[in-house]
């Protein structure tokens, strides 16, 4: 058996051998190339011949060396009154306490945030009202480290908008955009100074639009954006994948205080709007239509037989309003506001809320499952005035809800003095007016109704806490 072993296995090599020199003369591609690499040297097989091919990275440099001049870092010092105690005001207390120091009245506040510049002719930088609330001097520093000051044109705490104004010397605006053009999905760049760390740019996308119901602001419109929006990021800018204008960074929603994906920009054409406003008459001087207006559901529109999903729901009219006098009627649906599509209730009040008293707005409404076309002229907010008849301590005295145009509206929460009988129970009691009442028996009050309520419990005895001026006292009224 060793000897059959042994042929065969001489066999199979000779076989080996005829296949390998066959092989040898077969024009393998595989082989041809290890035989060149076999023959190459070893620093040629270890540094392989650089690409000149190569496509270039994927950058936004380009669009920021040409955006990040137009984005300022703004600081702002001022003021604010500190409100006393009332224990301090009290006879007994003082007399029992003379040694207790007086406190100051005043306390200086400082804060930090952002601008961009719109307008480099100008001067004028676009920021969040909240950054320079209660500033004395505001300071804008430019990427070229220039500090100029800044002089406040005018603001709108509703829509959280502020209008600022350099000198013009150097300057880069920003181009504006079309924010109603964005879509979720697109890439957008936020650029602002957070924590004060100085110019920080950060990307994201489009999270959603028309974000409202927040209660951050009175008109919200919300373009909300994943990019990191962080404290010191407010006022600072939202660009477009072009580097155009279509936010003002605003608000951020986070547990801690710090960016967890949600934040808010201004869009753009609301911000532009306010800001002509601003420039024009040194501030919003907003009107009303004068309708109560709830969402068109699905279920609503096909009780009412209606072809349309979207729009606003005329539930309620105020008499004598500019709705009112327009012919404006309840169960009427309002689709198109200066042809703009009104998507709901919310849409609608922005967009009245972005016109100034006197001007007028076409509305495009279904009534009665026909289009109709009507034009109105926006009128004057028709303040809740109210006598304090029902309230024997408060005779003499007219209250109303605290107007727009008032330096502390949206301030403070209370109720106006609009008028005082002289000689009278209110009169004598030390109210003025002007005044303005910020609590009852240490309850605060926003409205008059809740104001006069709340003295109607106490028909004895008052305790009211007023702000006068720059400075607040108490005033007890009692029979």
């Amino acid at each position: 058996m060793r000897p059959i072993f042994r042929s065969t296995r001489l066999n199979w090599l000779l076989l080996a051998s005829l296949w390998s020199a066959q092989a040898l003369a077969i024009n393998f591609p595989w082989l041809e190339q290890e035989q060149k690499a076999q023959e190459t040297t070893p620093a040629e097989t270890t540094t392989p011949a650089p690409s000149t091919a190569q496509p270039p990275a994927p950058t936004l440099a380009p669009m920021l060396a040409r955006v990040l001049p137009g984005v300022v870092n703004i600081a702002t010092s001022g003021k604010v009154i500190i409100e006393d105690n009332p224990l301090l005001n009290d006879p007994i207390f003082r007399y029992f306490f003379r040694d207790v120091p007086s406190i100051p009245r005043e306390r200086r506040t400082q804060s930090i945030g952002s601008g961009v510049i719109v307008d480099a002719d100008k001067g004028y930088v676009l920021t969040n009202h909240h950054v320079i609330k209660n500033a004395d001097v505001i300071y804008v520093t430019l990427q070229d480290k220039r500090r100029l000051k800044a002089k406040l044109i005018g603001s709108d705490p509703e829509t959280d908008i502020a209008v600022l104004q350099v000198e013009k010397d150097r300057l880069t605006a920003l181009p504006l955009g079309d924010s109603d053009k964005l879509q979720v999905g697109d890439f957008v760049v936020a650029i602002g100074n957070p924590f004060g760390l100085g110019q920080t740019v950060t990307l994201g996308i489009v999270s959603a639009l028309g974000r409202t119901g927040l209660g951050i602001e009175g008109y919200e419109n919300f373009i909300q954006t994943d990019a990191s929006i962080n404290p010191g990021n407010s006022g600072g800018a939202l660009v477009d994948w072009y580097g155009n204008l279509v936010g003002i960074n605003t608000a951020i929603v986070g547990p801690t205080g710090g960016n967890v994906g949600i934040g808010f920009a201004i869009p753009i054409n609301m911000a532009r709007q306010v800001m002509d406003q601003i420039v024009k008459y040194g501030g919003v001087k907003r009107g009303l239509l004068g309708v109560q207006v709830q969402d068109l559901t699905p279920e609503l529109a096909k009780a009412m037989g209606l072809g349309v999903t979207e729009g606003a729901l005329v539930s309620g009219l105020t008499k004598g309003s500019a709705a009112d006098k327009a012919g404006i009627q309840a169960g009427d649906v309002i689709v198109r506001f200066d042809n703009q599509p009104v998507k709901d209730s919310a849409s609608l009040r922005n967009m009245v809320g972005l016109k100034r008293v006197g001007e007028t707005a076409t509305l495009e409404i279904i009534r009665d499952g026909k289009p109709m076309t009507v034009t109105v002229t926006i009128g004057k907010p028709q303040a809740a005035e109210a006598s304090s008849g029902e309230v024997p301590l408060l005779e003499g005295a007219k209250f109303a809800n605290i107007p727009q145009d008032h330096p502390l509206y949206k301030q403070v929460h209370g109720v106006i003095v609009t008028a005082v009988e002289v000689n009278s129970p209110a009169w004598q009691a030390g109210l003025r007016e002007g005044d303005i009442v910020l609590s009852v028996n240490r309850q605060p009050v926003r409205n008059v109704d809740e104001f006069l309520k709340l003295a109607a419990r106490s028909p004895n005895r008052l305790l009211l806490r007023i702000q006068r001026g720059d400075f607040s006292l108490f005033l007890v009224l009692e029979r």
